[in-house]
């Protein structure tokens, strides 16, 4: 049925995370020394994307996500939505089976809210991807197909 990861080896787990997951953390984590573009591209350098393959796919990713005028930026020079995009880019473009998103739309603002949150659904839909998102924002959450209420650690209330 699935995979059980605490039964897999230190080595193939690490490339069970490369090859299915994706993860959009809330404090960004992008390096500094590197560019938009650059950040981006280590998620494809790491499952060793041909060469030839990384260019296309990140100027489709970023026209979507509405980067493609700040990829050659750092990110100290860019707003705290684009580097939210960037991170969002950089997790879905190896196009997970599972996207883990921490607060994914919180320094956006509404009209890049709705486009990030229109892109993870089309993984969603397209890809057959599971999307395990962490979201204080009811618009953020009324993009789900199931939503969990958790209080205490508790689930206390499901809604589908």
């Amino acid at each position: 049925m699935g995979t059980d990861i605490t039964e897999i080896n230190p080595k193939s787990l690490a490339r069970f995370r490369r090859e299915n997951l994706g993860f959009v953390f809330q404090d960004f984590n992008l390096l500094d020394t590197l560019t938009i573009s650059e950040n981006i591209a280590l998620a494809l350098a790491i499952n060793k994307v041909p060469a030839g393959s990384v260019e296309p796919r990140i100027l489709d990713i970023a026209g979507k996500l509405n980067i493609s005028d700040i990829l050659n930026k750092y990110p100290y020079q860019v707003s705290g939505g684009q580097k939210q995009r960037c991170a969002c880019a950089r997790a879905i473009i190896n196009n997970p089976k599972l996207l883990l998103a921490d607060e994914p739309t919180g320094a956006l603002d509404s009209h890049s809210s709705q486009m990030l949150l229109s892109t993870i659904q089309s993984i969603n839909e397209q890809l057959r991807a599971t999307i395990l998102m962490v979201t204080h924002d009811a618009f953020t959450a009324s993009y789900a197909s199931r939503i969990l209420f958790l209080k205490d650690g508790e689930i206390f209330m499901e809604l589908r």
